[in-house]
């Protein structure tokens, strides 16, 4: 029981985590943004333009966010530029398309925002191609 209280954590246990948050919320990201690059067509039309750039290109920002920055994530590769668009998009996504609505319609949006902030602030961890990169 003492164990469970502690407040110290191991550096293993740590990237082990942080792997398990990168490739958990990159592999739902990337089903999610497969489907705009699937039925990118359908979509542009009347998609969201909180930038004022144009239903197209906001929609283009949002596939390269939710699908090529979401594969980086998961191999751990350029893992804090890559999160930087996703948080974008989630914040677009929770205050424009869900209006705020952070216990209702925009749950999800939140909790990938937050997801990719600690991941900003973190790092990918140990178990990363930026990690070998490094080294």
């Amino acid at each position: 029981m003492k164990k469970l209280l502690y407040t110290t954590y191991s550096e293993p246990a740590f990237s082990i985590g942080l792997l398990l948050l990168r490739v958990a919320c990159s592999v739902m990201m990337i089903a999610h943004g497969y489907d705009k690059v699937k039925n990118f067509a359908k979509y542009s039309a009347g998609f969201a333009d909180p930038f004022n750039v144009g239903p197209t290109v906001s929609l283009s920002f949002d596939v390269f966010a939710e699908f090529v920055c979401a594969i980086l994530i998961l191999l751990g590769l350029c893992t804090r530029f890559a999160v930087i668009p996703l948080i974008i998009a989630m914040g677009a996504a929770l205050f424009t398309a869900h209006n705020g609505d952070i216990f209702g319609a925009g749950e999800k949006a939140a909790l990938y925002l937050v997801a990719y902030t600690a991941i900003l602030f973190t790092g990918p961890g140990r178990f990363s191609i930026d990690r070998m990169i490094v080294k």
